[in-house]
């Protein structure tokens, strides 16, 4: 008797999750179908297919930079950037209107925060390193060894000088 009892309880189980199934697939078929959200990309790129050009006028000459995903002068859209220096490579005080987080990749990158270029109060990170400059930090940075570094935030990325006599823009 239990045992049909049980049986008779699963048979009117499925026949309901049945008839639901049912009426939610006729419901589907007279409601018009939504668009699909736009699909995020996918991005994968080998070392070896970094593409190196000049960095913009906004850091000193000799600095290299590639976009591996984004476009850091968009506003309010992410980005990452690798940017390449030479030995000895130096950025004066600057700040910028976003959030900028950086990882260095290889070689060895010192940061300074404050409105004067201090050796003696920068911190040096090697490969693996990470620093996160909240939006209108004033800070500095210097290379030793050719440094290579990612950074990542929420475009614009936009280099403001503490000082205008040091932006390179202005220098010809």
């Amino acid at each position: 008797m239990r045992r049909v009892r049980a049986t008779v309880i699963v048979l009117a189980a499925a026949a309901a999750i049945a008839a639901g199934a049912t009426g939610a697939q006729t419901a589907q078929q007279a409601a018009p179908a939504a668009k699909p959200a736009a699909a995020a990309e996918h991005v994968m790129v080998a070392a070896s297919d970094v593409k190196w050009g000049p960095a913009p006028p906004s850091l000193p000459p000799g600095a290299q930079m590639a976009a591996l995903d984004g476009d850091p002068s968009v506003a309010g859209k992410p980005f990452v950037i690798r940017a390449k220096f030479p030995d000895g490579y130096r950025v004066a005080p600057h700040w910028h209107p976003t959030e900028e987080n950086l990882v260095v990749l290889s070689g060895s990158f010192s940061l300074g925060t404050g409105d004067t270029f201090n050796e003696g109060t920068m911190m040096a990170l090697a490969p693996g390193g990470y620093a996160k400059m909240p939006k209108e930090v004033h800070h500095y940075a210097m290379a030793k060894g050719e440094t290579v570094i990612q950074i990542h935030g929420t475009g614009p990325f936009v280099v403001t000088y503490v000082n205008p006599k040091d932006d390179p823009r202005t220098k010809k």
